[in-house]
């Protein structure tokens, strides 16, 4: 029996669309991409093989023609979709509406070739009344958003193949290039480097709360130091990364005994207000979410990396509860506005809608207004409880939701209060306090959400401060005041929401790529976790050296951002697509093209891009990145240049790697033994050493000691160092396992360090205890009571948490940090994660164990192994001129 055929990218929401359209429907899935250029040599299609742009897989020589294949674990899948095609009378093709999605569709139309009337099938979300809107109104084909989409892929593919063997050949084998990619890297790897050259720079203030006298209802409030004889005093702002002073005029620089000396002679100092100034407070709602606002919000709220929040999104997408998330619009529709609106007056009250809708048009360049902004589904929204969503999905949902309903309330409303008041010390200068302080009256938007901030130290824009109601004139005392240091820090390391702002902010790559390119670029080594924060391996030095003195055109934050309003031009129709390639890859009268860039590179010194001096040229050490990893080389013993090899720790940041670090290093690297003496006891000798798993110390068993026999190690603890640990101190490490006593139940209780820390052991009931030292005094009775609390049940009762988190964002549940079979782990109960090699007990944090079980949750049950044994893939050649292409793509979309 015919039927029409609708085929959309994924099977959840080919099952969501089917229960919406009923009989007369068959709904299947590409399962994604169905086609793609060849990712191998066994891939590419063997009447190209000796073509001499072959394994690029497009003809560079004939108008950038690009071969594609159908991928083995696809071909089947292809068989199944053409046999419902036989059956069909009408084919929908439903696939995203943005550049990718319509290439997909794309593809499908050229691999299936239907003798059926085609309908380009579009919508924003999924839901019944949409899909139905969606079947009624189909459009054509847009081939221009076809051909912005295959020049990217082209452009992608011609930089990673030209240059990536480069960096093989250069740096390290296996390495890739990317266009994006790399210079996102790039963004990583200079932040680090602003960091190493930063210097810290020291200031001071006053800090004072102040006494506005017993007429006042708010009587007591907070000040600090202004300034003194009429100069400002500087603050962190004030100092450049060379950790001097960007402007001396104007500006006192306090140092911790002038501070004290204000201090005191303040002292007895009554002060006069100066100055009030009062001002209306008001801050509108932020806009809807676009994909990157959502990823950074996601990020500080939920602590989910990029993709896992992309993964959410796309489940909820996918199962009608949200709109499109792959967007850089905040448009909202009619009908969203009017459900939103709605809600407001439900759940807030008529006194939080403003008298009419609030609209939002994107400052991203380029935006594609058509699409709406990530909204909840439908034209009636569904608060979180009534979704029944749980997990992630609920708590992803619920901010989406709130963010919605809050950009549709009135503006926040309140007054801002700054205070000047002064005296003089007993030395006579003249000194200014300042105070400021807000007060909302009206929450409006605030009621429903307030926006996170990168900045710890930023004030919520929810926070109030309330000031005593002085007027010019008054006088008030200082009921404390004191001399308060900071100093300068360097320029914090980007966190994933941090860079996706960035990106964005440069105008570097679109928005649906972010999540992607942050994950290449950790799943490649360029780049590390420590907590949230990115931190670029010296491998990434190495790379990004190479590209910035030899292709520094194509890693230039100017050129990519271009890039991208070329492939919007392609899209608009504005340009021509093999005219940009060639300019890319041959250059032209201005502009030099990446193949004569690629030939003509000429000899490249792979030991200059692999050392980077420690502590300028004079110290004579050097970093140098090998193959195995990052080593230092410096001066031996005996002045010989590189007589001392250290290897570098894997979680040391570059910028960590001082002089001073350098030079511990390389007296201490691992296998080197440093003598102690003799153990009074047995009579052995005893060293100390750097090991994989840090410094320890050991004896040294005679020679003609049995092989069975094993020498006794116990680890330095965290205090100690392999410079100032003593023979002492070894043998303490050494009596470890400690007996700390026999049980009233007859069981001996141990003091023992493991790997994951110091505990407590009895049986197999092991317990962590607080501190390393603590090994060598606890006595029974503490260990009793630690014994005596009740622990927790379960599979893994027997091993004590390493340390508790808070409960998780996202389940809610009491997230803790525990020792496993295979390392250490956290867990909320339900799920487990294991710590990544930059993790660390000590500094885990709570938004990163929320981040890693997130992770954990989106990879879902293990993917089976597919089958072997798939034919090889037909190779499909384009028409070769793009007019005719165009031509040719456009009837078949038409055809009827």
């Amino acid at each position: 029996m015919a039927h029409k055929l609708v085929i959309v990218e994924s099977p959840a929401k080919a099952r969501t669309i089917a229960g919406y359209l009923g009989q007369g429907y068959v709904v299947e899935s590409s399962i994604g991409h169905i086609r793609d250029l060849p990712n191998n040599a066994a891939d590419t299609p063997a009447k190209i093989k000796d073509k001499p742009w072959g394994r690029l897989a497009v003809d560079v020589e004939n108008e950038f023609t690009p071969y594609y294949v159908v991928p083995r674990d696809k071909r089947d899948h292809i068989k199944k979709l053409k046999g419902h095609l036989k059956e069909a009378d009408e084919l929908f093709l439903a696939t995203d509406e943005d550049r990718e999605g319509e290439a997909i569709a794309w593809h499908l139309l050229d691999e299936l070739k239907p003798s059926v009337p085609v309908r380009r099938m579009v919508f924003h979300e999924i839901t019944k009344p949409a899909i139905t809107a969606a079947v009624e109104n189909p459009r054509e084909l847009d081939m221009d958003l076809v051909e912005a989409q295959e020049a990217r892929r082209i452009l992608d593919r011609l930089y990673g193949y030209e240059v990536s063997p480069v960096l093989w050949r250069k740096v390290m084998s296996g390495l890739s290039a990317g266009r994006v990619q790399s210079v996102a890297t790039r963004l990583v790897v200079d932040r680090e480097r602003e960091r190493m050259r930063f210097v810290a720079a020291s200031y001071w203030d006053l800090e004072g709360t102040f006494d506005a006298g017993s007429g006042h209802d708010q009587r007591m409030f907070p000040a600090r130091l202004h300034s003194v004889d009429g100069a400002r005093v500087a603050r962190g702002s004030d100092f450049g990364q060379d950790g001097a002073l960007k402007k001396t005029g104007g500006i006192v620089h306090l140092d911790r005994r002038r501070a004290e000396e204000l201090v005191a002679g303040l002292r007895d100092t009554t002060y006069d207000v100066r100055s009030v100034e009062s001002k209306p407070y008001k801050r509108s709602p932020y806009a809807p979410f676009r994909t990157t606002t959502l990823q950074q919000e996601a990020s500080r709220k939920l602590g989910m990396s990029a993709s896992v929040t992309m993964s959410v999104a796309q489940r909820l997408y996918e199962n009608g509860f949200i709109t499109y998330m792959r967007t850089d619009s905040t448009t909202l529709s009619g009908a969203a506005i009017g459900a939103a609106r709605d809600q407001v007056r439900e759940l807030y009250g008529a006194e939080y809608l403003p008298d009419s809708p609030r609209t939002y048009t994107s400052k991203v360049k380029n935006a594609q207004e058509a699409h709406e902004a990530i909204r909840p589904a439908g034209d009636n929204f569904r608060t979180p409880a009534q979704t029944g969503l749980t997990g992630e999905q609920f708590r992803l949902y619920e901010l989406i939701w709130m963010r919605t309903v809050a950009s549709q309330m009135k503006d926040a409303l309140g007054q801002s209060v700054s205070i000047r008041f002064g005296g003089a010390a007993a030395a006579g200068e003249d000194v200014v306090f300042a105070a400021s302080g807000r007060v909302i009256t009206f929450h409006g938007f605030l009621k429903a959400y307030v926006e996170g901030t990168d900045d710890s130290a930023a004030a919520r824009d929810d926070q109030e401060t309330r000031l005593p109601n002085l007027s010019e004139g008054d006088r008030v005392t200082a009921a404390s005041l004191a001399a308060d240091g900071h100093e300068t820090k360097p320029p914090a390391r980007f966190t994933e929401a941090t860079l996706i702002k960035e990106l964005e902010d440069r105008e570097i790559g679109r928005p649906s790529t972010y999540a992607s390119i942050i994950g290449t670029i950790l799943n490649r080594g360029y780049v590390y976790k420590k907590g949230t924060a990115l931190v670029p391996a010296w491998l990434a030095f190495s790379v990004v050296r190479l590209l910035e003195d030899h292709f520094t055109r194509l890693i230039s934050y100017e050129f990519t951002a271009g890039m991208e309003d070329v492939l919007d031009d392609i899209a608009g129709g504005r340009r021509d697509r093999n005219t940009e390639l060639a300019e890319f890859y041959y250059g032209s009268d201005t502009v030099e093209g990446l193949h004569p860039l690629v030939n003509g590179l000429g000899e490249i010194d792979a030991k200059e891009l692999a050392t980077f001096p420690i502590g300028g040229d004079d110290s004579g050490i050097a970093l140098r990145v090998g193959k195995y990893g990052p080593y230092l080389e410096g001066p031996g013993d005996d002045g010989a240049p590189a007589g001392k090899r250290a290897n570098v720790p894997d979680d040391l940041p570059p910028d960590e790697l001082t002089l001073a670090k350098a030079k511990e290093l390389l007296a201490n690297p691992a296998g080197e033994e440093i003598e102690l003496g003799v153990h009074p006891d047995t009579g052995l000798r005893v060293v100390a050493k750097n090991g994989r798993f840090g410094p320890f110390v050991t004896e040294q068993l005679p020679e003609d000691a049995p092989k069975s026999a094993k020498p006794r190690t116990g680890s330095l603890f965290k205090s100690m160092s392999l410079d100032t640990v003593t023979l002492d101190d070894a043998v303490k490490l050494l009596s470890l396992p400690r007996v700390v006593g026999v049980d009233e139940d007859g069981q001996e209780i141990t003091a023992q360090n493991g790997r994951y820390g110091p505990y407590l052991k009895k049986g197999t009931d092991s317990r962590s205890i607080d501190a390393e030292e603590r090994l060598l005094t606890i006595t029974l009775e503490e260990a009793q009571r630690i014994y005596a609390q009740p622990k927790q049940r379960g599979r893994a009762a027997g091993a004590a948490p390493l340390k508790e988190l808070g409960n998780d964002p996202v389940s809610g549940q009491p997230v803790v940090v525990k020792a496993g079979r295979f390392g250490e782990y956290v867990t909320d109960g339900e799920y487990n994660a294991t710590l990544r090699k930059d993790d660390s007990v000590e500094d885990i944090t709570l938004e990163r164990a929320a981040e890693l079980l997130a992770e954990r949750r989106a990879k879902g049950p293990a993917k089976k192994a597919s089958k072997r044994g798939a034919k090889k893939a037909t190779a499909k050649k384009t028409t070769k001129k793009s007019a005719a292409r165009k031509t040719t793509k456009k009837a078949a979309a038409k055809k009827s």
